[in-house]
């Protein structure tokens, strides 16, 4: 009983926090409109694209925190659009939505990281029902994601083994410098405030870490001087920004 309460409390801070944002990829106007009326009710921002390749570019120029995807969709199907997602952000829950339920589709969009699967027709309470237990399995702080190994830009990042490559050679960093990237890579191409991002990382805001962060942010910055597409930019009087081009994760 007590677990089921948090569990109820994690989603309404969620909702309350930020107004999660929904990318529904669905070929079927008619439903893609009903289900971008129902969940806006229940208070859901909602991204609606009638194909996979219009989907794929909404995904690439804006933030969402779920996917509904239609798996047979013109132009790229549900599964293809999954994969693309997933070479971007290997942690955005995904839930199919398709008109089959033959056992093949359903490994097949496991096997690509889907959370669920909704088979048309369905009561759109069910959907709601099933985002609701998706979202709950979303870590209350996203800096909390830890991708074990990604690329930024031309360079290889290993958080586990506290590492970046590049052309083959190896930079060992320390714990505090993995996480401080890994930070920054996760708010990539937006910008940081610096008081959050001090009390995230550290749990508090003050002068001497923000000293510190500063002597980090330094080191940092020499790691990824062989990338000249990556920077990390003051922004002044608020933070930074970690431009990373979209086409290099």
């Amino acid at each position: 009983m007590v677990k089921e309460k948090a569990q109820h409390l994690h989603y309404y801070y969620l909702m309350l926090k930020d107004k999660l944002n929904i990318l529904l990829a669905e070929d079927d106007l008619n439903l893609g409109v009903l289900l971008v009326d129902y969940l806006e009710t229940e208070g859901f921002g909602v991204k609606l694209c009638k194909d996979g390749e219009l989907a794929l570019k909404a995904f690439q120029g804006s933030s969402f925190d779920l996917c509904l995807l239609d798996v047979m969709m013109p132009k790229m199907d549900g599964f293809s659009l999954a994969a693309k997602i997933r070479i971007k952000d290997k942690n955005i829950p995904i839930i199919f939505i398709t008109a089959r339920s033959l056992k093949e589709d359903k490994l097949k969009g496991y096997g690509l990281g889907a959370d669920d699967y909704i088979t048309k027709p369905f009561d759109e309470e069910e959907l709601l029902w099933k985002i609701k237990a998706v979202i709950r399995r979303i870590p209350e702080n996203k800096n909390d994601i830890k991708h074990d190994i990604i690329s930024i830009g031309k360079y290889v990042f290993d958080f586990n083994n506290q590492s970046l490559s590049i052309g083959g050679k190896i930079k060992r960093i320390t714990e505090k410098e993995a996480e401080i990237l890994n930070y920054l890579f996760n708010h990539r191409n937006k910008v940081i405030k610096r008081e959050e991002m001090l009390k995230n990382l550290w749990g508090e805001n003050d002068y001497f870490l923000g000293r510190s962060l500063d002597v980090f942010i330094t080191k940092i910055r020499k790691y990824l001087k062989e990338d000249s597409d990556l920077s990390i930019e003051n922004v002044f009087g608020v933070g930074f920004i970690f431009n990373v081009p979209d086409s290099s994760f």
